[in-house]
């Protein structure tokens, strides 16, 4: 078998309405040598089934099942345990990627010998496309800081550059901190200036509730980065600021 080159995660949770649609764009992928890890996280409904029919016929597809209901969070990290491949990338299983998005983005880090990047992605809502989510150019430490830039559906980092590193066990914002932590080390993330992924919205609560979302926030700031009260409010201030700019620059209705 050829080196594993991609290790793409997924967590699922009763994911079984989308589940073969994300299996299917990862197994059109151009780029072939991958390995894609699907963690259970204990659902209820058929996934696992339907995840099973696929692994049995192709050894790229590889199911990993929790005992315990215990996040996005962890069963992401179960998934980047277990890992072979060089570089990691995640993609929810709810959403999917365009047939180059791995052949693509893994020859722009190596062009620029980038070990964090990103790309361009869609917002669909029953695989109707609404929006283009347009990406900056790059982001830095303090960029990551004020907005979260970066579509969890379409990040990727080098284990060859940075190892492995881990999400927060907290159920809610953990990519945005891994996002943080890696642009401690790296310094800058380089986004592809193409849409290679398609988020589907309806199925995201959390994307979908500002106030709660607010309050997420300010835990990553206190609780996560260990801010003090008075600068997470401060920096939550800021963030706000950038969500309306982000959303004002860089969602495109289409």
């Amino acid at each position: 078998m050829r080196n594993i080159i991609v290790s793409i995660i997924t967590p699922v949770y009763n994911s079984s309405l989308f589940i073969e649609q994300n299996i299917s764009s990862v197994k059109k992928q151009s780029l072939t040598n991958y390995e894609h890890i699907l963690i259970d996280d204990c659902s209820t409904d058929d996934s696992v089934d339907i995840i099973e029919s696929h692994s049995q016929n192709d050894h790229r597809i590889k199911l990993i099942k929790l005992t315990k209901n215990s996040g996005a969070g962890v069963a992401r990290n179960m998934g980047i345990k277990a890992s072979s491949g060089r570089f990691i990338a995640f993609l929810d299983s709810d959403d999917y990627w365009d047939k180059y998005k791995l052949e693509k983005q893994v020859n722009f880090m190596l062009k620029l010998d980038c070990p964090f990047s990103y790309t361009q992605y869609y917002v669909v809502n029953n695989d109707r496309i609404n929006y283009l989510i347009k990406s900056p150019v790059k982001v830095t430490y303090k960029d990551i800081l004020k907005n979260c830039y970066i579509g969890c559906l379409t990040a990727m980092y080098d284990t060859h550059k940075i190892g492995k590193i881990y999400m927060p066990k907290n159920r809610k914002r953990q990519d945005w901190v891994l996002w943080i932590n890696i642009l401690k080390t790296v310094k800058t993330a380089y986004g592809l200036q193409e849409p290679l992924a398609y988020y589907r919205v309806g199925n995201k609560s959390l994307s979908n509730n500002k106030f709660k979302l607010l309050k997420h926030n300010f835990n990553v700031y206190h609780q996560d980065l260990s801010f003090s009260k008075i600068e997470s409010v401060f920096r939550l201030i800021i963030f706000l600021f950038h969500y309306f700019e982000f959303k004002l620059f860089f969602k495109k209705r289409l």
